[in-house]
């Protein structure tokens, strides 16, 4: 729990302010003013998650144009809820119409989280919209009695239907009646307007005083210049009756529809509550989006939770880059200022370290320090963005204790240094290992030395609890402190060593010179006031200035080292991100343009534009041309000199090992075995893949470089169905490797296995002609196919 009093001392109201300056209702600003710290880490982590999702919703919910929803400011219908409380409900159609509105907006933003193609990416949204069920018979109703001026339709019921329909009837036959007796009795010079109109809930006619007498009739009303009577001529008398009882009738049955109404929404009362906190909650989730749109927010992760891997090896325990204080950035975004002139600042504590003491010269922003670790902190724990940089993180804080500012009051006869012990003697039973204490120069409304001690006594118990503080102080003793004791460390801010201007930075492991006299100097104090104060430092042997202002101009460098490292470091991430990002477009773009040459191969082959041969051939071609292209040769090209036969190589193009069964040095070729199936290889397309092995010297594919076949099947000596599957199989990798023909050896013998390959090579689609080799190349027992 974090104390009132200590929100109110960070401005933490302020915040909720803008935050419920984006809310589109009522209902939504008020719940945004209503936020508040969540108590528990896994309420603050669901409120992170509730964000992150929020905002990835919104995003695709603006793409989808069925199920798209844009947050639109709806009705408050709390007092109508209240009514529901109540044994007699009173609501009017205007409650109604209220509702509708509202109901018609959260069942849209049900059907977008429920229904939209990426509702995996916002689970706990989802969840949320599926808690309840939305109150369906109220919802329908609605949309059927209610029209868009708030009125009751026609067709809310059969009765109201025909009663309006007679009124209708009625009017118009009214109408008609008095067109004709203003004709006949030639009235339309007595009238002040051409048509009738209504007094008292009755047809009456607009009649010029001074005729008042010429005709019989009720007089009404009068206008208010006196000069137009409202006068009900006796023709009209009966007419208005039966209106009368028309009217009657209408209120009624509309009352009965009121009642129906209100009937189903006591019945639904709890879906609709429901409906409208989802409302609400989305309400103020948009408003935080706004907010984080506004300074590049976003929620810091929370120790405690799930961490990943680096996250867990950081060396520090609380980690906020580029943090900017949330209400001066707003102002300066209100002013139209840039971002930049609200300078980020970097707080950290490493792992067993738990206080921060701060020191430097007035004006630097120590206050502004600790006061944007509290409001960080703060609304992070509420739920909100903030605006620090990606990669920040906190502990999880059960308590926040704030002794910032001026706290005197003379009402109750309190100083600043007495109210802050007494809130300090209050809280202090509460401080433990969840707590963030905030001290402003505690101690400084005192003597200089007690409040020196007081403060560190403090400081020593805090941090023997494990409690988180962060301190600002000018006392010398405190500076040595902080270099000093274990769990904690010294910080200072940073001056211009030329201008003596505050630079808004901390630098760490080092303490600061307070620059009192030149804050006053820059502030106009008379110089014959700062000589006389240099005076009495050199008197009392105080003055240390010059060693500080060395500590700060080293400081100061070695800061700006550090930037321009982070510079580097960020353009050569740009850098390396960059060109993967272009090595990904170029290998898609390949990868397109591989997948539409081959669509267009299947296409010709489909269309009978290009044999099965031809498709096949060109793919293998394409592949070929892309695979050296996509994995370049580490090792040197071989020569014909470094093959021996059975040694074991990789074929490049293929991507599969083979054993060297021949060299030919002088074409730089060389006959290799892949799996069963020969052919001859430039040796370029070769690359050492092992140690030699044994020539096979079982039935191959075999090769006669000088013959013009590309590549042989050996089948003699094998059963018919062994040797025509094997056939199968080699003449389908012959046609993948692109071959134009093969050669099949199968041997004189009987002739059978002959005969049986003959019969399979008429019934092979992909074999033009086959016949027996010529004498000299095996005759009668080789074949020679030749593909189409």
């Amino acid at each position: 729990m974090i104390h009132e009093r200590t929100l109110q001392s960070l401005e933490f109201p302020k915040v909720l302010e803008y935050l419920a300056y984006g809310c589109l209702s009522e209902a939504g600003k008020d719940a945004a003013l209503a936020l508040r710290p969540l108590s528990t880490l896994p309420e603050v982590l669901e409120a992170a998650r509730l964000f992150d999702q929020a905002r990835t919703w919104a995003s695709a919910a603006r793409l989808h144009g069925e199920n798209s929803f844009a947050m639109v400011a709806f009705p408050d219908v709390r007092p109508l809820l209240e009514q529901t409380q109540k044994t007699t409900p009173r609501l009017d159609l205007e409650d109604f119409w209220a509702l509708r509105e509202m109901l018609r907006l959260a069942t849209r933003a049900v059907a977008s989280l429920r229904h939209n193609t990426a509702q995996q990416q916002w689970p706990d949204l989802l969840m949320l919209a599926e808690s309840f069920a939305l109150p369906q018979q109220i919802t329908s109703a609605l949309n059927r009695c209610i029209a868009d001026d708030g009125s009751l339709k026609d067709e809310s019921s059969p009765e109201l239907y025909l009663a309006r329909t007679e009124l209708r009837r009625l009017h118009q036959s009214c109408m008609r009646k008095v067109k004709e007796y203003a004709i006949q009795y030639n009235m339309l010079a007595y009238l002040q307007d051409e048509f009738m109109t209504l007094a008292s809930d009755r047809y009456v006619l607009p009649l010029k005083a001074n005729f008042k007498g010429r005709m019989q009739g009720i007089i009404h009303d009068w206008s208010q210049t006196g000069e137009t009577c409202y006068f009900e001529p006796m023709f009209l008398v009966e007419i208005n009756n039966t209106l009368q009882e028309l009217k009657r009738q209408e209120r009624e049955e509309e009352l009965k529809v009121v009642q129906y109404l209100t009937s189903l929404l006591l019945a639904e009362a709890p879906g609709v509550r429901a409906g409208f906190a989802l409302l609400c909650t989305l309400d103020v989730l948009f408003a935080k989006i706004r907010l984080a749109d506004r300074y590049d927010g976003h929620c810091v992760t929370v120790l405690g939770g799930i961490m990943d891997e680096e996250l867990a090896a950081k060396p520090d325990v609380l980690e906020l880059k580029g943090a900017r204080h949330p209400l001066l950035l707003l102002a300066a975004l209100k002013a139209k200022k840039a971002p930049e002139s609200v300078h980020p600042l970097d707080i950290l504590l490493r792992k067993g370290e738990r206080g921060l003491i701060i020191s430097g010269g007035n004006a630097g922003g120590k206050t502004v320090c600790l006061k944007t670790l509290g409001l960080v902190a703060a609304m992070t724990f509420a739920g909100l963005p903030v605006p620090v940089a990606k990669g920040s993180f906190l502990p999880f804080w059960q308590r926040i204790d704030a002794f910032i500012g001026d706290e005197q009051s003379l009402d109750d006869h309190v100083s600043t240094f007495t109210a802050q012990i007494q809130h300090l003697a209050k809280s202090w039973k509460y401080m433990d290992k969840n707590t963030l204490v905030l001290l402003d120069e505690f101690g400084a409304g005192t003597d200089p030395a007690q409040g020196a001690a007081l403060a560190q006594g403090l400081l020593d118990e805090l941090l023997d609890r494990d409690a988180y503080v962060l301190a600002s102080t000018h006392f010398p003793a405190l500076k040595a402190y902080a270099l000093t004791r274990e769990k904690a460390r010294a910080a200072s801010v940073l001056f211009d060593p030329n201008t003596k201007k505050p630079l808004f930075r901390l630098a760490y492991d080092q303490v600061g010179a307070s620059q009192a006299l030149d804050v006053a100097r820059e502030h106009g104090l008379p110089e014959s006031i700062l000589r006389r104060a240099e005076h009495y430092l050199l008197l009392d042997g105080e003055d240390a200035s010059a060693v500080m202002a060395r500590l700060n101009s080293l400081a100061v460098q070695r800061e700006q080292e550090l930037a321009d490292l982070q510079h580097e470091l960020a353009k050569q991430k740009k850098q390396k991100e960059h060109l993967h990002n272009k090595f990904e477009q170029e290998r898609q773009k390949l990868h397109e343009q591989v997948r539409a040459r081959s669509a267009e191969l299947m296409q010709a082959w489909k269309e009978g534009k290009a044999t099965h041969k031809q498709a096949l051939k060109e793919m293998s071609r394409l592949r070929a041309e892309l695979l050296p292209a996509k994995d370049e040769p580490t090792s040197p090209a071989l020569q014909a000199s470094d093959l021996a036969l059975g040694q074991q190589v990789l074929h490049r193009p293929f991507g599969k090992k083979a054993l060297i069964m021949e060299i030919d040095g002088r074409k730089n070729k060389a006959r290799i075995d892949m799996n069963g199936v020969c052919l001859w290889a430039n040796i370029a397309d070769l690359e050492e893949s092992g140690a030699a092995a044994p020539v096979r010297t079982a039935s191959t594919a075999r090769l006669s470089p000088d013959k013009g076949s590309l590549l042989t099947l050996d089948l003699r000596g094998k059963r018919a169905d062994i040797a025509l599957s094997d056939l199968e199989q080699f003449l389908d990798k012959a046609l993948l490797a692109g071959m134009d023909s093969v050669e099949i050896v199968h041997g004189r013998g009987t002739g059978v296995l002959r005969k049986e390959i003959h019969a399979f090579l008429r019934r092979f689609p992909s074999v033009r002609e086959f016949a027996t080799a010529p004498e000299d190349r095996g005759g009668d027992g080789m074949t020679i196919a030749v593909f189409r």
